[in-house]
């Protein structure tokens, strides 16, 4: 995690101590996990082989929230 990350992590902390009802707290809790994961999934795709057209269908599926 990086010093802008952790700075994030810092103020959604405290957003939630202070205000954690709030709509702007909800949006950037959401967001940063958000970012967190954008991140892990390019790690994991960097290190994997090529997916076929299949698993990508399966993944985008999963991402996107559709049943299954």
């Amino acid at each position: 995690m990086n010093k802008q990350q952790r700075t994030a992590r810092a103020r959604i902390a405290a957003l939630k101590r202070h205000h954690p009802n709030d709509q702007e707290t909800f949006e950037l809790a959401r967001d940063f996990k958000a970012e967190r994961l954008a991140e892990y999934i390019e790690r994991v795709v960097d290190a994997a082989p090529p997916l076929t057209q299949a698993q990508r269908d399966k993944l985008a599926t999963l991402l996107g929230g559709a049943p299954r």
